[in-house]
């Protein structure tokens, strides 16, 4: 289905039309208009990493102990722990919490990597399933890993990437844990299946040292060099985090046509250092990493980040965002602008009040259409606390 919608004027006298989905030229005169005359509207906000598993983190995880001390600890202590317990019912409530979210932020469009080893197969329709129920545009994947059950892990999570069924608001990458957590086989596979499908790869790169050792003591100059050696990264390939690349691999990145996406809180969260080098590219869009989708805190997270480390290139990461989500959907114009995505946010004295995606309205008045936030939560709160017992039980 195809939404047309008309909103505006706002307060500067901006009138945004949009007819099937993207933004237009001239409004149809026949769809519905939402007036904002005290408003201000700008296009809606990119969360270009993210893990919509995490949502229910907020609600009570129980803090691990004794307390992880460095990066690979915090994984196995907290986030591989979290993977390991999530059920069907568990990741539903965290992907419709996490969105409804996201969307009340003017978040309005998610790129997603996904874990839950032992709930591999459907576990994307899942996500996909909550983003079309609230309105969300997605990039889904699921991060093949072999650190579970060895390849049958890393092969049945591959499966699952071309399980999705692309939608006007969802469309599916091949995705991989990170390569220290992978074998040559599985990342060739992964390549080969970028092919088949006609798309991408998103993968952790460099978040942390420890995947610059693992490349090197295979034998590589670093885990991007791996995956290009093994031909895993077509033209459009994600690569979060990148803190331990160096500026020249920064720049063959860029050259490839590969996107890097900053994590500001995640990364200073977990201690694994500050990407300055992301500044030789141009394709550098802003994600979180599985923190609030409320792309306005990571962005002042960036903001203090990229002064204290002399960061002189970093504003222009939402920006770069929207056309990452402009390629991949196929838009031809980024931003407000006519064949531009549909996706736009009223804002007044800074408050989201109304949210639209690919032409449909899907918050309001502040609340989200066709759905309650609060019962949302509950849900979320509800299957949190079961699933801190299955942790606990790890």
């Amino acid at each position: 289905m195809t939404y047309s919608i008309t909103l505006g004027p706002d307060r500067t006298g901006r009138l945004v039309a949009i007819v099937d989905g993207v933004i237009a030229a001239a409004p149809d005169p026949a769809a519905p208009v939402v007036p904002c005359p005290q408003g201000e509207i700008a296009a809606g906000a990119v969360c270009a990493h993210t893990h919509l598993y995490s949502g229910l983190a907020p609600y009570g995880m129980p803090a691990a102990e004794p307390a992880p001390v460095h990066f690979i600890e915090i994984l196995e202590k907290v986030w591989w722990r979290l993977d390991r317990a999530l059920d069907a019912g568990a990741l539903r409530a965290s992907a419709r919490d996490y969105i409804a979210k996201a969307l009340l932020s003017g978040t309005t469009s998610l790129v997603d990597h996904h874990e839950s080893p032992h709930f591999i197969g459907g576990s994307l329709q899942v996500l996909a399933d909550a983003a079309e129920e609230l309105g969300a545009r997605a990039l889904l994947t699921f991060g093949a890993t072999e650190r579970n059950f060895g390849r049958a892990e890393a092969e049945a999570g591959l499966t699952e990437c071309g399980n999705v069924e692309e939608t006007p608001l969802v469309r599916r990458l091949v995705g991989l844990h990170a390569s220290f957590t992978v074998s040559d086989d599985t990342i060739r596979m992964a390549g080969d299946l970028c092919r088949a499908l006609g798309t991408a790869m998103h993968v952790h790169v460099a978040e942390a040292a420890d995947d610059v050792r693992d490349a090197q003591a295979r034998g590589y100059a670093g885990p991007l060099e791996r995956l290009i050696a093994l031909d895993a990264l077509p033209a459009g390939s994600i690569l979060a985090h990148g803190v331990h690349l160096s500026a020249d691999q920064v720049r063959e990145a860029d050259r490839r046509g590969l996107w890097l996406v900053q994590n500001p809180r995640s990364n200073e969260g977990n201690r694994v250092g500050y990407p300055v080098n992301l500044r030789h590219s141009d394709k550098v869009a802003l994600g979180c990493d599985g923190w609030s989708a409320d792309m306005a805190v990571e962005q002042a997270a960036l903001v203090r980040l990229a002064a204290a480390h002399g960061d002189d290139r970093a504003a222009d990461r939402l920006d770069a965002g929207r056309r990452l989500i402009a390629e991949r959907f196929g838009f031809s114009a980024t931003g407000l602008g006519p064949g531009a995505a549909g996706d736009v946010v009223v804002r007044e004295n800074g408050e989201v009040k109304a949210v639209v995606v690919g032409g449909r309205l899907v918050v309001r008045d502040g609340r989200l259409v066709g759905a309650d936030a609060d019962a949302i939560e509950a849900e979320a709160r509800a299957e949190a606390s079961r699933l801190w017992e299955r942790m606990a039980a790890l």
